[in-house]
């Protein structure tokens, strides 16, 4: 039973909702390897993604996922809306609870902003990003592809290598492999880390051969310049000699250790190309493909909560 009205986040997400989340985005994965990918789940419901963000991959999955099991699909520019005219956060909510969607996906460059849009609104909210705070369906692809390469989900070790500081995807990983019961290590520049990281339930490590020893799985982050002010690293060449994935750097986990990244890549940055295309450790393209059946299963779940005619 998944008893969620929206998903804005990890956090809130129990042992249960997660394995009930995963097992029925196996199904979708079943269901998208078939010739006729519809379903008819969400017939009838409308659903908006709202992006205050660019995004290609996320975007694309959601809009893929709704459209397959049957959803009015909008994707609303917010390049070209009144947003950018000077609209504030609560108008625009205001405005789309006047349009009555069922579903509506949201990214936004401020932590926070989602929830604060979800108070505000009558209908079911997905965050798919905000800020450095969460990005729960990623940590929830992630976890469908972890389980699936190593059969299982709990006791693995798993190395989340790069620009912890400023990701969402960490924040959620962390959240959601620690609530599975896995060890989880950081391995970063003392200046890419988060302040609060010595509270947080995970080992940390600045040097990649000795965080990476014997690791289950490898998970890479992109360096987010975007989101930096100031100098976090001397150099990006000096970042990729220093924490960039190559094979050298990878022979100190596991022999059967999974390499991801949540994408995009900044290939020759924090992952070398050899690494990146080794069909026998990368799951790049698999995380990609386990995304619109995550995406499928969390719009279904949360369809299940809006209260049917005349309720």
């Amino acid at each position: 039973m998944f008893a969620h009205r929206s998903l804005l986040g990890v956090e809130p997400l129990s042992q249960a909702d997660i394995l009930t989340i995963l097992d029925l985005s196996e199904d979708y994965v079943a269901l998208n390897r078939r010739r006729d990918k519809k379903q008819a789940v969400l017939r009838g419901l409308t659903q908006i993604n709202l992006f205050f963000e660019p995004s290609t991959r996320t975007q694309a999955s959601f809009e893929l996922a709704g459209k397959r099991l049957g959803a009015d699909v909008m994707n609303m520019s917010v390049a070209s809306s009144s947003v950018k005219k000077g609209e504030t956060l609560i108008d625009t909510a205001v405005t789309l609870n006047a349009m009555h969607p069922d579903l509506l996906v949201v990214r936004h460059a401020m932590s926070g902003a989602v929830a604060l849009l979800a108070e505000k609104v009558n209908c079911a909210v997905i965050n798919a990003g905000d800020g450095a705070h969460e990005h729960p369906t990623q940590a929830l692809l992630d976890a469908l592809t972890i389980r699936r390469r190593k059969g299982r989900l709990q006791r693995l070790t798993v190395a989340i290598c790069g620009d912890i500081a400023h990701s969402r995807v960490a924040r959620s990983n962390i959240m959601l492999l620690d609530k599975m019961e896995n060890r989880i290590r950081l391995i970063a520049p003392p200046t890419l880390l988060p302040p609060a990281v010595d509270r947080w339930r995970v080992e940390v490590f600045d040097d990649m051969a000795k965080g990476l020893e014997g690791a289950d799985v490898v998970m890479m982050l992109r360096l987010q310049t975007e989101r930096m002010a100031g100098g976090f690293v001397p150099s990006v060449r000096e970042f990729h000699h220093r924490y960039g994935l190559d094979r050298e750097k990878l022979a100190h986990a596991k022999p059967d250790a999974i390499v991801m990244h949540p994408g995009p890549m900044n290939r020759g940055v924090e992952i070398d190309a050899q690494v990146a295309d080794d069909l026998e450790r990368s799951v790049i393209t698999e995380q990609v493909e386990m995304g619109v059946a995550v995406r499928m299963a969390v719009l279904d779940l949360l369809a299940r909560q809006i209260p049917g005619e005349g309720a």
